[in-house]
């Protein structure tokens, strides 16, 4: 079963296992390394320790952003 949510502004389909998906499972979904991002869930910035509990359901948002190391 497909799920609907809004990640960074944009409406996407994912697939992810298990159901209900969890946040970590989600972001690995998307691609993602979650070591190397920074979650935001339905408007709460989420600390990682907690993404192997809390549950993403159909229609939430996410907003994720990656660290990007650099500079001189």
């Amino acid at each position: 079963m497909a799920l609907k949510l809004t990640v960074n502004g944009e409406v996407r389909c994912l697939d992810p296992e298990p159901m209900p998906p969890t946040l970590e499972a989600v972001i690995t979904a998307l691609g993602h390394n979650p070591q190397l991002v920074v979650a935001e869930h339905n408007g709460v910035i989420a600390p990682c320790g907690g993404w192997a509990s809390t549950t993403v359901g159909e229609g939430d948002s996410l907003e994720i952003v990656t660290i990007v190391g650099g500079g001189s």
